[in-house]
């Protein structure tokens, strides 16, 4: 109740700091988070420290900033594994997959993956490695790409800090296996306002994608479809995008989430 002190000041405080974390659009130094919340740095240091320990908050050192980590990431996609996203999704995908004809699935970014929540597979499609609980490589995947155009690029950057950080699968030129390509491709997302794959996933197929946003007009989740390269006329790839942002803004608008 509001007036009520805490009986356990630190836990309060500590999702104070979570709360005012996913609210930037990007990492904040200690003594920005302990002003803004007013709270004694000592204590944010101590709580920064734990935090960052378990995962939830991610340490960028040379910058001195601390941003949201994996682990709140992870509450992030089971929150939407508990069915909000896909229950919302699953009809509006139903609906685009009847309007263009091809497959479309929902996914949200679980760490460096994106995880399939939602598939609608065309009729007579091939069945595709993105169903329902399947875990791929972000930069692999055309809805992983949406989704990370949209976040801050020190949070991409931690997410992807060296090579290792890439899996490599070398089927396709269109693979991602470095920041500086993940760099490149992420600006032409933005600049778009879509994401593509050719053949990265699966040869021979392609894929589109826009991102549905939250509240704070945070990517959550990515949508896309996917369809063979050569079916589909270079002209006609106009009209599915626009199909697929339609979705994913309504889908938008009905968590309530911003638009751009």
């Amino acid at each position: 109740m509001a007036g009520v002190a805490s009986r356990v000041p630190a836990a309060e405080q500590t999702l104070q700091i979570l709360t005012l974390l996913s609210t930037q659009r990007g990492p904040l130094p200690a003594s920005m988070i302990a002003a803004q919340l007013g709270l004694p740095r000592s204590s944010v240091y101590h709580l920064l420290n734990v935090l960052v320990r378990n995962g939830f908050v991610l340490h960028l050192a040379e910058e001195k900033r601390y941003g949201l980590g994996i682990s709140a990431a992870a509450l992030s996609s089971a929150y939407a594994r508990q069915e909000p996203l896909s229950r919302l999704g699953r009809p509006l995908l139903a609906g685009l997959v009847d309007r263009v004809g091809a497959s479309a699935h929902l996914a949200v970014l679980h760490g460096r993956d994106v995880l399939y929540i939602v598939e609608e597979r065309a009729r007579n499609a091939p069945s595709l490695i993105t169903d329902v609980d399947v875990r791929l490589p972000a930069p692999l995947t055309a809805t992983g790409r949406a989704i990370l155009a949209g976040m801050p690029t020190a949070q991409v950057r931690a997410l992807f800090p060296d090579k290792g950080s890439f899996v490599t699968r070398g089927e396709s030129p269109d693979e991602i296996t470095r920041y500086a390509r993940l760099r490149e491709v992420l600006t032409q997302v933005q600049r778009r306002g879509y994401a593509t794959e050719e053949g990265s996933v699966s040869p021979g197929l392609s894929s589109v994608a826009c991102a549905v946003h939250d509240h704070r007009g945070w990517p959550v989740a990515g949508i896309a479809v996917t369809f063979a390269a050569e079916a589909v006329d270079p002209g006609a790839i106009a009209g599915l995008v626009e199909q697929v942002q339609q979705t994913a803004d309504t889908l938008t608008q009905r968590i309530y989430g911003r638009t751009a």
